[in-house]
């Protein structure tokens, strides 16, 4: 079958995999015999007039009720009630908006020719995203001619809560197109921490598309758009599907360990410290101008060792994490958004030194700087080859320093107690583009100026 995908895996790879209980879990596609500018046939017309309609909308996101505003706070809340976010504005969607249901991660390596190909491809990008999360009918290209949409959400197509949000990967920035002198100053590839077991072939990458709406075949649908108008000017990498679980009972909704995750969350609402925390401004700090209003975006997969981890005592699970498990509040405090009180728990009488929260966020002056904006999703991805469940969760974060955020606060919790129970085994730092301002913009117009 054309575009079949193999799943290759050494012995040394699959030793290693057995011996820690951990998944294999990578994509090898083959690369399709198709012309590289072929991409830009079929579909570049499609949804025409809803961009017209996107082009007008404000570039904040849709208001939120005080309710609504403190959940995303949490930046992880269940979406208030909008069915679409403007698709143009100084900052892409997907990176403050509210986490919708369901999600996709791909990995992209670039396969255009040259730059001019690379600049038709971030071109056709923003016009088939644009089209998507806006919605419309897709255009009849007529008789004889392929079709223009995969109907997998039927003939009209409903924005759905949609964000795309684009990001390149240092690899981009190589000899190819000639983009050494725009790179972003702190990108880097993915380093492996002491406690990663880091699969090279689920890693990095030269384009990463978060793809996240309020239902699956929605995002599934996006995804095959996506794929299919620029065939032949990049190529899948590697995948990982994730979903946000309802808050149960209420609150911030809870990670496949059972824990809430995300409760202290820098507040989204807050723009002061969204410019502070979230958004790289350009032209200073080493940053090349292009790059103001993006961000740096990490993605890690995580598998959870679930099967060892429930195993393990409700009261030492409390302590590795640093707070109770049905409510959510830190162990000094009986609610879940009660501040952990570390000063009268010098000791770590109550919160243990090493446990996570603590570790992560030791909430002194000197570390108020390295916080940072999480989007996590859960993700299933059936068993291993052991037969052991394979469950995890996709690590999404947003910072406008990545040393001095999360490689620092990663920093701080190598060798946690919660390792022997987690594999980090994939993912990358990525670059999430500045926003696409108006309807004759496009991803990346500065960079590829």
């Amino acid at each position: 079958m054309t575009g079949e995908r193999k799943i290759e895996i050494d012995a040394e790879t699959a030793a290693l995999a057995a011996a820690a209980g951990c998944p294999v879990h990578f994509h090898t596609p083959e690369t399709p015999q198709i012309g590289r500018r072929g991409f830009l046939g079929g579909l570049l017309g499609a949804g025409a007039g809803a961009a017209a309609a996107a082009a007008a909308a404000a570039v904040a996101g849709p208001a939120l009720s005080a309710q609504a505003e403190t959940k995303a706070a949490s930046g992880m809340a269940e979406k208030a009630g909008a069915s679409s976010y403007p698709f143009h504005g100084a900052h892409q969607q997907g990176i403050l908006t509210p986490a919708q249901r369901s999600s996709v991660f791909v990995a992209f390596d670039a396969t255009a020719a040259s730059r001019a190909e690379l600049q038709d491809l971030f071109k056709e990008l923003t016009t088939q995203a644009r089209f998507l999360a806006t919605g419309g009918t897709p255009t009849d290209l007529g008789p004889g001619a392929d079709e223009s949409d995969s109907g997998v959400v039927g003939p009209q197509v409903h924005a759905d809560g949609l964000t795309v949000t684009m990001s390149v990967g240092a690899s981009l920035f190589d000899e190819r197109f000639g983009l050494a002198s725009a790179k972003p100053a702190k990108l880097t590839t993915m380093k492996d921490f002491p406690n990663d077991t880091l699969d090279r072939s689920v890693c990095d990458g030269d384009i990463l598309l978060q793809l996240c709406a309020d239902n699956t075949d929605t995002v599934v649908h996006a995804l095959r758009t996506l794929t299919t108008s620029t065939r032949g000017a990049m190529q899948p990498r590697w995948r990982q599907d994730g979903f946000v679980s309802p808050p149960r009972p209420s609150g911030t909704p809870r990670n496949l360990m059972g824990f809430k995750d995300g409760t202290a969350n820098p507040k989204t609402a807050d723009t002061k410290l969204m410019e502070q925390l979230t958004w790289v401004e350009g032209g200073s700090n080493g940053e090349p101008a292009w790059a103001d209003g993006g961000s740096y975006h990490v993605v890690r997969q995580i598998r959870m060792l679930v099967e060892f981890w429930d195993r393990v005592d409700l009261r030492e699970q409390e302590n590795m994490i640093g707070r109770r498990r049905d409510t959510g509040a830190p162990q000094t405090g009986t609610a879940e958004f009660d501040t952990p009180d570390y000063v009268h728990d010098s000791e770590g009488t109550s919160i243990r030194l090493d446990a996570h929260i603590r570790l992560a966020n030791p909430r002194s002056a000197v570390t108020a700087s390295s916080q940072f904006l999480r989007r996590p999703y859960n993700y299933d991805n059936g068993i291993d080859v052991n037969g052991n469940l394979d469950q995890g969760l996709i690590f999404a974060a947003f910072n406008q320093d990545l040393e001095r955020q999360f490689i620092a606060v990663q920093t701080r919790l190598i060798d946690e107690p919660l390792v022997d129970y987690i594999v980090p085994f994939g993912g990358g730092y990525f670059f999430a583009l500045p926003g696409v301002k108006d309807s004759s913009d496009w991803y990346g117009s500065g960079m590829l100026a």
